[in-house]
């Protein structure tokens, strides 16, 4: 639904806090799923989706599927080279948020979109929130990497899951307006779980009936570089059950443009839900992936996970035995898929409480963010003079 930023404005009953929430790809509305409802109890928020993730099957669903309100304002940018996608995205929020002069600006996570709101909020003086700080994973070859360290740098609060990652920032010399409040996906994984088996539909239904492990393949680093694509795919070639993989349409597109064929043992689908995906991680015997999301989700499910990538910025899963890294080496793959992947009798509650909603919501009302806000109010007002 595109919309002006005028005729939002008019729909709105105008109270103190006006909460802009920017987002574009499927973790961000996994996030807002349970925080737009919280928020919205007590303030006013306009959800702007930049588009960045436009593909029916990893946007539409969710918000009808987590009964997500409806995107205020849709960019819908067009681009495809990442930087003129960038470039587009920040033209787009700075024309949509000009005319609002919101009181907060909320972005989250490491995406395109999570810079480009970030950007645009800070040069308008606008307080930022950064949901999901603080998390690293010191690889600066990852797109995702240099834009939480811009974020961090530049966020006025910064809502962390966790102390590791309250820690990680104290050391970059991060500590005014950093708050532990959990982590947001977890509150709906809560509120979600008990209900997702229900929503499996056919093939699913059938598939799960029989021991399987689970696939999800999507980073560029993954799937942009021929080799290693082929590398990471052969390493299920003599995979001892079967292997359910939703296939992300980029990572679909580069199978094919790759001539890279799946192993017999692997089942590809299309993306599937939010509800869905829930109940394929729970019922698996492991998850392999390169998702940030889906590291946690298996967490939360009490699945071993093993990450196809070099590093995580996830480092609390793999330190308490949970997930481990094995790149896109083959032979490592391959002995993750024969092994009996045992389940450590611990898992500690690293993702808080079930409440960050909560949490979050306290800290936007708070006084150290109304003195925030009227901060930022007066210089609005000086630079406008």
């Amino acid at each position: 639904m595109n919309v002006s930023a005028e005729a939002v404005l008019e729909t709105r009953n105008g109270r103190v806090v006006l909460i802009v929430s920017i987002v574009g790809a499927r973790p961000e509305f996994v996030q807002i799923a349970v925080l737009s409802r919280t928020l919205r109890a007590q303030h006013d928020e306009i959800l702007i989706h930049t588009g960045q993730h436009d593909d029916a099957r990893m946007s539409d669903r969710f918000f009808s599927e987590l009964d997500i309100p409806q995107p205020d304002i849709a960019l819908g940018v067009t681009a495809l080279e990442p930087s003129a996608r960038f470039a587009e995205m920040v033209a787009g929020l700075a024309t949509a948020i000009d005319p609002l002069d919101p009181d907060l600006v909320i972005v989250r996570g490491d995406t395109t979109s999570t810079l480009a709101g970030a950007l645009v909020a800070k040069q308008r003086l606008l307080p930022l929130v950064h949901i999901e700080a603080g998390m690293r994973s010191y690889d600066r070859t990852m797109p995702e990497e240099l834009n939480r360290i811009v974020v961090d740098r530049i966020a006025d609060l910064a809502l962390v899951t966790d102390d590791a990652a309250r820690e990680r920032l104290a050391r970059e010399g991060i500590s005014q307006g950093v708050h532990v409040c959990g982590d947001v996906m977890y509150d709906l994984f809560i509120r979600a779980t008990g209900t997702a088996r229900a929503a499996l539909r056919e093939p699913l239904a059938t598939l799960v009936r029989e021991p399987y492990d689970l696939l999800t393949i999507h980073r560029a680093e993954n799937i942009d570089d021929r080799e290693r694509l082929a590398s990471l795919v052969a390493g299920f070639a003599q995979g001892p059950r079967r292997v359910i993989f939703p296939v992300h349409p980029r990572t679909a597109g580069r199978l094919a443009e790759f001539a890279i064929a799946l192993p017999p043992c692997v089942s590809a689908l299309e993306p599937v839900g939010y509800r869905e995906m829930l109940a394929l991680e729970s019922g698996a015997r492991a998850i392999f992936t390169d998702s940030g999301g889906v590291q946690r989700e298996a967490y939360f499910a009490g699945v071993p996970c093993v990450t196809l990538r070099d590093t995580t910025e996830w480092t609390n899963t793999v330190d308490v035995g949970w997930n481990r890294l094995v790149g896109a080496r083959t032979t490592e793959i391959a002995s993750a898929l024969a092994s009996d992947m045992p389940r450590p009798a611990a898992r500690p509650p690293l993702f808080g409480e079930g409440d960050a909603a909560a949490r979050i919501l306290a800290v936007l009302e708070s006084t150290e963010t109304a003195e925030l806000v009227a901060r930022s109010r007066a210089m609005r007002r000086r630079r406008s003079r």
